[in-house]
């Protein structure tokens, strides 16, 4: 591996890990305050789910970012956490139409949508890299498999 290829590796690696970070927080907070994320569920999507199906979310959710953090299984762990921030975003479109709304006390209220499609294109970009992520168990693998 040439020093670009490393490079190259390096930024996969710590954007890799960074998004993985990002999404486990959320899904550790299903956990932490299942009550919350019951209300988004009826609030965003007029949906009533129960305590169990959050934590079943939270949990496949955390099982894809252990997943995505070692790069295993990493066009499906990548792409599955990818559709499910890109839901979100989908969800909570009307705050990229004034992205510069402000509360009552000068609060910008849409920033987060705007963090949200920061995410969304930095998982695109891990996506499409995956034949540049050396750091990973997949690509491990798959020169262990070469070598064979």
């Amino acid at each position: 591996m040439n020093r670009q290829d490393q490079i190259d590796a390096a930024a996969l690696l710590v954007l890799r890990l960074g998004l993985a970070w990002f999404i486990f927080l959320w899904a550790a907070h299903k956990i932490i305050t299942p009550g919350q994320y019951q209300g988004l569920a009826q609030n965003f999507d007029g949906v009533a789910l129960e305590l169990s199906t959050i934590y079943v979310i939270a949990g496949v959710q955390i099982i894809l970012c252990l997943l995505m953090a070692t790069g295993t299984l990493r066009y499906i762990s990548y792409s599955a956490l990818a559709l499910m921030h890109a839901y979100t975003v989908g969800r909570r479109w009307e705050g990229f139409l004034d992205p510069f709304a402000l509360n009552d006390r000068g609060f910008p209220i849409h920033r987060n949508q705007v963090i949200d499609i920061a995410v969304l294109a930095a998982f695109v970009a891990l996506i499409l890299m995956i034949p540049r992520d050396h750091f990973s168990i997949g690509a491990w693998w798959r020169r262990r498999k070469a070598l064979a």
